[in-house]
């Protein structure tokens, strides 16, 4: 399994490598910006303590905090309402709010998770086997949980009575708790959450089974680094810094996964480091290596696939039954458009953003080596 991860991770380095000439010019003198992470500190969120640690925010002109976070989706509406500049979070939580609210929607800058990691885990000895086993059972998850908000989804996909299924909410910290107990049939989540804060608890792998979503249809991308619509707009500057300093993150951790937790160890001692460098490789292997990385790189969006997830949520919540409001909702997310390169990955976003639809439209691009011209103006890169 692990020389599996090693075989990946050249290809993901070279994926993602960008060819910067000369040394980085900082977007703002010592900017100062809040990010908010997708859960606890862990061994998966090592890109960004390893940004900080070498100095490549501050070389950005940046100063920025890393703050935990309370679940998957619990950071998009802190993005939204401006408690944070940035996140880390899921891309699905997004779309919601960019449906209901898309004037407050964030901007996703930089998807980090190009493999669906949502899931039921139930005990590897339960009756349940199929989705069609959740009716007339209990299941649990935290009310922002990512896999939990895609159920309504599921249930449409999968051909199962919603209805049928009690939901009790429960705090994510008692969920794997919980599950052993027997308190509830199965559990929201993602997969290796699930699996590695078991394990913590003594629970071994193969206790336990998952009904994963990816499995039934739902090719979703989930966690990316999103950004407020009121920071792209007034200093793209510094979120080209931004993405730039995390992107030589992701760089170094595939280089020296090592060094990568013990970044997360520094503002948390206590994990344990072990089990967390495990957590990040399984991350590697099953939640960041779509084989699209071999066309777009790391870090872009393929617009096609994108599309998927937006009409499943459309269609399984009615969050925009007009098409007005599923415009605004498509155009809320980055356009991705092909080049040659296949090494690179890049963001780029317009000096004046380009609306469509009354939504700010964010393109992508993946040449890192110069500025883009094409028929819209001039383009910056975010990285």
């Amino acid at each position: 399994m692990i020389s599996a991860v090693r075989s990946l991770r050249p290809a993901l380095t070279g994926a993602i490598a960008l060819a910067l000439l000369g040394a980085a010019i900082p977007a703002h003198a010592q900017t100062k910006l809040k990010l908010v992470l997708n859960w606890k500190y862990q061994g998966t969120q090592g890109m960004f303590f390893l940004a900080d640690d070498r100095g490549y925010f501050k070389t950005e002109g940046l100063e920025v905090t890393l703050d935990q976070g309370n679940g998957s989706g619990a950071a998009v509406p802190l993005v939204a309402n401006g408690t944070y500049d940035a996140g880390f979070d899921d891309i699905n939580a997004l779309i919601e709010i960019a449906a209901k609210k898309p004037d407050e929607a964030p901007i996703a800058v930089y998807v980090m998770f190009n493999r669906p990691p949502f899931t039921v885990a139930v005990k590897a000895d339960s009756l349940i086997k199929s989705p069609k086993d959740f009716e007339g059972r209990t299941l649990g998850g935290a009310a922002n949980d990512g896999a939990l908000k895609l159920f309504p989804a599921f249930c449409k996909i999968a051909k199962i009575d919603c209805s049928k299924i009690n939901i009790t909410d429960m705090q994510p910290n008692l969920r794997e708790q919980m599950l052993m107990q027997g308190q509830v049939g199965g559990v929201f989540g993602y997969v290796n959450a699930i699996r590695f804060s078991a394990k913590l608890m003594g629970v071994s792998d193969n206790q336990l089974r998952y009904i994963n979503h990816g499995d039934y249809g739902m090719d979703l991308y989930s966690n990316a680094i999103i950004v407020s619509r009121k920071l792209a707009r007034e200093k793209p500057a510094v979120v080209r810094g931004l993405v730039r300093a995390i992107n030589k993150g992701v760089i170094d951790s595939l280089k020296n996964i090592d060094a990568s937790v013990s970044a997360v160890a520094k503002p948390e001692p206590l994990i344990n480091v072990a089990v967390e460098r495990e957590r990040f490789e399984a991350a590697l292997r099953d939640e960041m290596n779509h084989l699209e990385i071999a066309r777009i790189g790391l870090g872009n969006a393929d617009p096609v696939r994108l599309k998927t997830p937006i009409d499943i949520l459309v269609d399984a919540n009615k969050a925009a039954a007009n098409p007005i409001g599923r415009r605004n909702l498509h155009a809320g997310f980055p356009a991705s458009r092909q080049r040659s390169s296949q090494k690179h990955v890049l963001s780029i976003c317009g000096k004046e953003p380009d609306r469509r639809g009354g939504e700010i439209l964010f393109a992508r691009e993946r040449l890192a080596d110069r500025v883009l011209q094409n028929g819209e103006g001039t383009i910056m890169p975010w990285t």
